[in-house]
């Protein structure tokens, strides 16, 4: 499709269980799950937006960032999300994701933070695995790629340090690997 697309932030948030916050739209009868996301306003750093909208339409601000995208998904709109924004001028987004780690407590989730614009209703912990299983059809894909890059980073910590999680030691000892094979081509020659 061409035409603008909305610069955006989506947030994933894992808690000491290894949960993911999942969140039930307000603007719907059905539970649509999402994670949060947002705008990123003119100006703004991603991870200073993600804080920002995590705060506004969750109230959570303890968390401690873990890992971000290098690049941004895109996504267009279907005709049916086009036709209920006719105003809108964006035909879909192009979003930058960022993981954080919640080392608060479910008191601290509050959807009325800003009353104007409420956007949840509802709120799960689940294995990251089931967000693409519930988000709409036309996210399903930059979901994928979300839980894709994310999930090795879903892991326990123990007091200040992060343990690795086996997909992670794995690929970095294949990383390890594929260097010193290179490197041995070279010096072999």
């Amino acid at each position: 499709m061409t035409g603008n697309y909305r610069k955006n932030v989506g947030i994933v948030v894992f808690n000491q269980n290894k949960k993911v916050l999942m969140c039930a739209r307000a603007d719907s009868d059905d539970f649509n799950w999402q994670f949060p996301q947002g705008g990123i306003d003119k100006n703004e750093k991603i991870i200073d937006a993600a804080k920002r909208e995590l705060k506004e339409e969750t109230g959570i601000t303890s968390v401690e960032l873990v890992a971000k995208m290098p690049k941004s998904l895109r996504y267009d709109f279907p005709d049916y999300v086009l036709a209920k924004f006719k105003n809108n001028k964006f035909v879909g987004q192009d979003q930058y994701w960022v993981l954080f780690y919640f080392n608060g407590d479910d008191s601290e989730i509050n959807f009325n933070t800003n009353p104007k614009e409420v956007e949840f209703k509802a709120y799960e912990w689940v294995d990251i695995s089931e967000a693409p299983k519930r988000i709409v059809e036309f996210k399903k894909a930059v979901y994928s790629k979300v839980v894709n890059a994310f999930k090795p980073y879903i892991r326990a910590k123990k007091g200040k340090y992060w343990q690795l999680s086996a997909e992670m030691i794995k690929h970095h000892i294949m990383q390890r690997i594929r260097i010193n094979v290179r490197e041995g081509d070279r010096g072999g020659r």
